[in-house]
């Protein structure tokens, strides 16, 4: 029973997501279709690589993942299958793949050359899906596609470091569901640059002087619970996939507001890290 998820910028308003659903059941043999999310934002490559980069480890190996962000095939945006760390990965040449690789390096790399000149329009219905298919019958990529030595990199989207090495400058990349902003800052990387110095975070008028491993653990749980300074409390952490976030402890974008709103940040805002 092969496992083909999904992760699409369609929504769930319209009839897109049932019919690439439809035709993945109706090409591939007893599929198991995941849904990963439908709620990227339009178009924004970068959301969609940070939920799948940090989704795609949990499923077993040779899963298939159909990217349907930014997916129309163009003269500048070539549609690739990816062989990583034992995935497959089935989408186009706008940066997402460079994005969930990070440095490291995929097994294989195609461009697809199955195209149905009627289908171009609505890629994840026709290649992604055929290829899907072949690759569930155990088929190699090398008969759907030719190897291509590089692919696109969104550079832009890297943290940059400073020439004298104490100051690291990264951007919002994801607003989660509570409204904690995401950086595109990792621990490996903080921790490279920063070699246990002090240091402050500058997030538009907002300062952090600590970086947190949970949201809890903020909280002085040794003062009564009357006593405490818990909500609207304002904290810097590493988040489960080790990427650094700002937060509101207990937010609610709904009702008190969350850190995309009052510190706000919007996606690709700079976030400044400077070491002492």
């Amino acid at each position: 029973m092969p496992v083909v998820t999904l992760i699409t910028d369609f929504g769930n308003k319209d009839y897109a997501v049932a019919a690439v659903k439809g035709a993945v059941l109706s090409t591939v043999e007893n599929p198991q279709i995941i849904d990963i999310s439908h709620q990227i934002e339009p178009y924004n490559v970068t959301q969609a690589a940070y939920i799948l980069k940090n989704a795609y480890k949990s499923f077993p190996k040779g899963s298939i993942h159909i990217v349907g962000v930014e997916s129309e095939k163009t003269p500048e945006n070539n549609h690739l299958a990816m062989f990583f760390d034992g995935h497959y990965f089935l989408g186009a040449d706008n940066g997402i793949f460079s994005m969930i690789m990070g440095d490291l390096k995929a097994d294989k790399i195609v461009t697809i050359n199955i195209h149905d000149q009627s289908a171009i329009t609505v890629p994840v219905l026709d290649a992604f899906i055929k290829v899907a298919a072949h690759l569930s019958r155990n088929g190699t990529l090398e008969v759907i596609g030719k190897a291509t030595p590089q692919i696109r990199e969104l550079v832009e989207l890297r943290p940059v470091i400073n020439p004298t090495g104490d100051q690291l400058v990264g951007s919002v990349i994801y607003v989660d569901n509570y409204g904690n902003v995401i950086t595109n800052i990792t621990r490996k990387l903080f921790n490279e640059v920063g070699k246990s110095r002090s240091f402050t975070i500058f997030a538009r008028n907002v300062k952090f002087r600590k970086v947190y491993e949970s949201y809890s653990g903020a909280i002085d749980f040794t003062i009564p619970k009357e006593k405490r300074d818990e909500d609207g409390k304002k904290i810097a952490l590493f988040n489960d996939a080790d990427h650094l976030e700002l937060a509101i402890y207990k937010s609610n974008p709904q009702s008190v507001g969350s850190a995309y709103t009052l510190f706000g940040l919007e996606y690709r805002d700079s976030v400044t890290v400077k070491f002492d």
